[in-house]
Formats: C-alpha cells, sequence, structure tokens
C-alpha cells in the first residue's frame, strides 16, 4: 500500500490526473503513467451516491438509494416505462395479453437472457419461467425456504396488497407465465414496473440451498441487469462493471463506481473537481452557483414525490384529529417553501403530486393560521400545549433537501402555538426501520412515486394494509379510505378513477393523519462528459446506456 501511494503521488504530480486519491484506490491502480489512466477513466462513470444500500436485493426495501445501488443496476423486471414516460414497454416479458375480465395476465418472456456469471456462481441455463415464479413466491409464501434470509421483510409486496390480490403464478411452457388475480387491478401492470417485481435467478437460489448460504441472495447478487456487482465497501463504494451477455447489449460505460457521499456539500465538490461525474439532490444553494463552473451542467423536471410530516395516530395525541388540525394549521408552508426548498418546488395540498393525473386542482392547501390552531388545541384539551418528538432522518431525499432546516421551521410554528419540539436525527436506514415499527410520535417523511400510477401513492401510504407493513407510517386505517383505493383499482376508466380520488383526498384533508407539504422539482448536477443520462419519470438514477465522452478528460 506505501508503495501505490508513492507511485500514485509520482502520477499526480507529474501528470496532474484529474481524479483523486479515494478514487483511484477504489481501483488499486499500479504505478501509472497518464496515457495509461486515461484511457480507463475515460470507461469509468463515479455516481456520488447518497448513502449505503440497505441491500442488494431490491424485494426488501422501499428505500431509493437501495434500489438505485441494486434494482435499476443489477435486475431488470418483466416490464418497465420508458425513459421519460409513463408508457409501459417491454422487459423481460417481450410480449403478454389481458384476459376480458382483467383477471389473467400473460407473458411471454425473452429467449436467451442470460444472468450474471460471478466468482460464486456460473448459471447454466438462461432465465425461463421458474425465475419468475421464485422470484414472486418467495415473497408471498412464508413456509419458502427464502423468504426469511435477512432481518429486513417484504414490506412494498405487503403494501401493494399483491398477496391478496395474486391467486396464483403458472408457468406454460418455457417462457409463458401466467398471473391469476382474485379480482381486476387498473394499476397491475404499473406495479410490475416497481423495483420489488426484480426478476431473481432461481438456478442460483437451488445452489445457495445446496451450500446452506442462502442469505447471500441478499447479498451476493445475482441479476439479469446492465451491470453486476464486482466489490462492496460499506460508507465508501460501491464497485460494478458490465454485463457482458446483457441481452439489451453490452453497455458502452465498462465501468460504474457509487462513490458513498452522504453530504451533499461534499457531494457538489466532487463533482466540481471532477471525482464525481455525476450527484443527484443538490441543495438549492448549489443551484445558485453551478453557473460557475463551465464543466458542469443541471437537468431538471418536475418531481413525482412528496414531503410530508407523518403523525402516528397510535400514539395521543395525534388519535385526535382535531389536534391534527391544529398542527396542519401551525406549519406556515409558504415559509418552508422559500427556505428550504428555495422556491424550487410547489406548495403541497394532498400526497398527489401536480405531475399526477389524479392531483385535484381545486382543493387548496391549507393556510397558515396560528390563532385557529389556538383554538383547535384548546377545544381539544390542549390549551396549555404539550412536548412532541421530531423524528429527521440525516439523510438528503429527493423530496426534502434539509430536513434539519424544515424541522427547525416547523419547531419554531408550533413553539408559537404553545407545542414544545424536540428534533431527533437518525441515520437513514436506522429511521427507516423505527419508522416503520412505529416507534415515532412524528416524523418527516416522504415518498416518491415509483410506477406512475396514483395508487402509488394511496395504497403505500394510507391504506390499511400498509399499517401492517410500516409504509403507513401514520398508522391510521379508515375504512371508508380503503374502500375507495380498492374501488379505484378496480375501475379501468381514468375519469371514474379521477372522481373517486378526488373524494379520497377531500376525506384526507379533513382526517389529516398527515401533513402535505412540498413537491420538489427534481435536480441532476453531472458533468459535460456524461452522455445519454434521462432522468426517471418516478424518480431515481439509471446508468443504462450512459456513456461517457472519450477524450474528455485532458487538462
Amino acid at each position: 500500500m506505501i508503495s501505490l501511494l508513492k507511485n500514485f503521488t509520482k502520477c499526480w504530480w507529474r501528470q496532474k490526473a484529474r481524479a483523486s486519491l479515494p478514487f483511484l484506490l477504489l481501483f488499486f491502480l499500479p504505478a501509472c503513467e497518464y496515457q495509461d489512466l486515461k484511457p480507463i477513466r475515460d470507461q469509468v462513470l463515479v455516481y456520488c451516491s447518497e448513502g449505503n444500500p440497505e441491500t442488494f436485493n431490491p424485494q426488501l426495501s422501499t428505500s431509493g438509494v437501495t434500489f438505485d445501488a441494486s434494482s435499476r443496476t443489477l435486475y431488470n423486471r418483466l416490464v418497465e416505462f420508458k425513459p421519460n414516460s409513463n408508457e409501459i414497454a417491454p422487459s423481460l416479458a417481450e410480449s403478454w395479453s389481458i384476459s376480458p375480465d382483467g383477471k389473467e395476465y400473460t407473458f411471454h418472456l425473452r429467449e436467451n437472457v442470460s444472468f450474471h456469471q460471478t466468482e460464486h456462481f456460473r448459471p447454466t441455463r438462461y432465465l425461463n419461467a421458474d425465475d419468475v415464479i421464485f422470484s414472486f413466491s418467495k415473497q408471498s409464501d412464508n413456509s419458502h425456504p427464502f423468504h426469511n434470509t435477512s432481518q429486513l421483510s417484504y414490506r412494498y409486496y405487503e403494501s401493494m396488497g399483491l398477496q391478496n390480490l395474486i391467486e396464483s403464478i403458472e408457468k406454460s411452457g418455457q417462457h409463458t407465465v401466467i398471473f391469476k388475480l382474485s379480482r381486476p387491478e387498473s394499476p397491475f401492470l404499473a406495479t410490475l414496473t416497481m423495483d420489488f417485481t426484480s426478476i431473481l435467478s432461481a438456478e442460483y437460489a437451488d445452489s445457495l440451498l445446496i451450500q446452506n448460504k442462502r442469505e447471500n441472495i441478499d447479498s451476493l447478487p445475482v441479476g439479469t441487469g446492465p451491470y453486476q456487482l464486482t466489490r462492496y465497501q460499506p460508507d465508501a463504494f460501491i464497485r460494478y462493471k458490465a454485463h457482458a451477455n446483457y441481452w439489451n447489449g453490452e453497455q458502452q460505460l465498462k465501468n460504474l463506481v457509487f462513490a458513498i457521499t452522504p453530504d451533499p456539500s461534499l457531494r457538489f465538490a466532487r463533482v466540481i473537481a471532477g471525482e464525481c461525474d455525476l450527484m443527484t439532490n443538490p441543495l438549492p444553494i448549489h443551484l445558485m452557483t453551478t453557473k460557475k463552473y463551465p464543466q458542469i451542467k443541471v437537468t431538471t423536471q418536475p418531481g413525482l414525490n412528496t414531503a410530508f410530516l407523518s403523525l402516528n395516530t397510535q400514539k395521543p395525541p395525534f388519535d385526535n384529529p382535531q389536534v391534527r388540525k391544529a398542527i396542519e394549521l401551525a406549519i406556515n408552508k409558504p415559509s418552508i417553501i422559500k427556505v428550504v426548498y428555495q422556491n424550487n418546488a410547489s406548495l403541497a395540498n394532498s400526497i398527489i403530486p401536480p405531475t399526477s393525473w389524479a392531483h385535484v386542482n381545486s382543493l387548496s392547501a391549507s393556510q397558515f393560521d396560528p390563532q385557529k390552531s389556538r383554538q383547535l388545541l384548546e377545544g381539544a384539551g390542549y390549551a396549555s400545549g404539550f412536548e412532541l418528538d421530531l423524528w429527521i432522518m440525516s439523510a438528503q431525499r429527493a423530496y426534502n433537501p434539509n430536513a434539519i432546516k424544515m424541522a427547525e421551521l416547523i419547531q419554531q410554528n408550533l413553539k408559537a402555538v404553545g407545542i414544545s419540539v424536540n428534533i431527533h436525527s437518525f441515520e437513514y436506514a436506522t429511521f427507516l426501520n423505527k419508522i416503520r415499527n412505529g416507534e415515532h410520535q412524528a416524523a418527516l417523511a416522504g415518498w416518491i412515486g415509483d410506477n406512475g400510477d396514483p395508487d402509488n401513492f394511496f395504497t403505500p401510504l394510507i391504506s390499511c394494509s400498509a399499517t401492517k407493513s410500516g409504509t403507513n407510517s401514520t398508522f391510521w386505517c379508515d375504512n371508508e379510505i380503503d374502500q375507495h383505493i380498492q374501488q379505484a383499482k378496480l375501475e379501468k376508466r381514468q375519469a371514474t378513477r379521477y372522481k373517486i380520488y378526488e373524494k379520497l383526498q377531500q376525506k384526507l384533508r379533513q382526517e389529516s393523519p398527515l401533513v402535505p407539504i412540498a413537491h420538489a422539482t427534481r435536480f441532476v448536477v453531472l458533468s459535460h462528459k456524461v452522455q445519454n443520462f434521462k432522468m426517471l419519470s418516478t424518480g431515481g438514477v439509471s446508468f443504462e446506456g450512459v456513456y461517457l465522452e472519450q477524450g474528455s478528460n485532458d487538462d
């Protein structure tokens, strides 16, 4: 290692390479000459990511950080969204058909789809129907040998209600799979684009079972995706290489690195310095300075996301809707939009963002009214106020660029109506786990739409089934709301679904289990040498088809 450092220092000062010590150490490069280093760097894209993935099995997470590191790099699903679109396109399934009653979906799988060949597994066959059946049955069947491979659970599968929707999955030949549903489900195809429906290798699972190493399926992944994992160092980096036998063509970009950098200011500094080629979710202050740096560019789009204050309705005083409404009226949302988002967000009137067809424009956002808030608190028996623990996550998210600043503004707002707020910050994974277990009183949370359908907000965030999986962090269960949600799923006509969702959002406003705050605009800061990068309409990042402009690292 000492020799490596000496060689690096010599190469750095002699050739002024546009790479840092941490970057080179990722690849353990020997003594170098610039002409040798430069072609290698042209084939490596470094993404400054926000944190460690919970797992490399996207079935076990609801985290965008995890999805970026796993499902969007390592795996594919039966169907996908086209880039920058909500149009569903073929992926592992090259075609499909739906029965007239809407209860049977038949998928015809693509042939000659290869799984990753790794140090620990060499596949002997292509993808087939057994892999699809395995990938879903391990999530739904408690007795499946791969159902309990980690301390994580299948929260997304459960929160979307698939355990009650999918009656069976059958194969008809090696490349045909039939999903039989208990009822028609309008968003079902859209659901199958979601990260937790990624297809894993049944053959790999069989080999792990023989070796008594079932847990490796979550940490040593084998997928069909454009990249395969080569090394992971927690709190440091994730390394990938291009999948040589990828069914959609080997990637022009041969190496991909996630440089794990939780601090947004450090991420921005690394992009400016050329250590990283791309970052998401820059702080508003960074956006104000990007014009000073000709080596970078910024892409943007409206976000399919919502930031909100979640109130645990299982804990007093938040079991009282009058108290919940008082808190909503006490929060100065326009001030939060200005200070936290620097006006790069829209005011939320519900959990549904304006980019969704189910957004109700006529439903105005709640007004800032401290006087009315105090009256409601007095009527609820809290004239002297109360003490409140507000939990936030340390990681920056697309829907909330600065959780601590937002929490401090809410703290000031609630103090004015007699509520004393204690702010507690947790590491991202710890925060998610505690919230899912219902340990919080109140928490700053949010949601990024994963499939473009409004049901992807309603079912995981406010349905009764989602209280069991914990994605409904308010733990509020209302039978009328649940009936609306199920009714909308059964309805094929969008206009009729809209009317149902309109009633649902009005009911949600009355009960206020959560306080919608903002819908953030999405930004990506990237080097000019990054080519063909497309923002996903559902959030997150994908590097399929992305490449670096050759010869772009000259000084």
